[in-house]
């Protein structure tokens, strides 16, 4: 789902996607016994909002950039939020049941949190009714 703050990290998932779909169809094309699955989780209790921790000093942003994105209120109630969703969410023990089940079912997508579809369906919807993106958290009751 696509929202506010996480620009570039919704566009390498949904490149993920693509790829992954196109990979399933050119195994099929050539009738490979490989199987594609693409992992479509809802909230991990991970510390991805840390993953600056693990970035290389030379590739970090630039820290005065940083300070003034993060002193905007909008991006610190989105931040909390996020923090919180995450830390309620679903542990990486869970996810990888889910997974693990999955690719033996040969699923293509693994969806993790079925109360999910109903905002992947809305975005679909949005583009079939070629209306604006809907945010998907006010769906879900957070306000980001």
């Amino acid at each position: 789902m696509s929202s506010a703050y996480s620009g570039v990290y919704k566009a390498t998932k949904h490149g993920v996607v693509s790829l992954s779909e196109t990979l399933y169809h050119e195994l099929a094309l050539i009738g490979a016994m490989v199987n594609v699955s693409i992992l479509c989780p809802g909230f991990v209790n991970t510390r991805t909002m840390d993953c600056e921790r693990n970035r290389p000093p030379e590739l970090r942003n630039d820290a005065a950039e940083v300070m003034r994105i993060k002193m905007r209120p909008e991006y610190q109630v989105a931040e909390q939020v996020m923090r919180q969703e995450l830390q309620a969410g679903m542990s990486y023990q869970q996810v990888a049941d889910c997974v693990s089940n999955a690719m033996r079912e040969e699923k293509f997508y693994i969806l993790t949190h079925p109360d999910w579809k109903p905002l992947v369906q809305m975005r679909m919807e949005d583009i079939l009714q070629e209306r604006n993106p809907t945010n998907p958290f006010s769906l879900l009751g957070l306000q980001r």
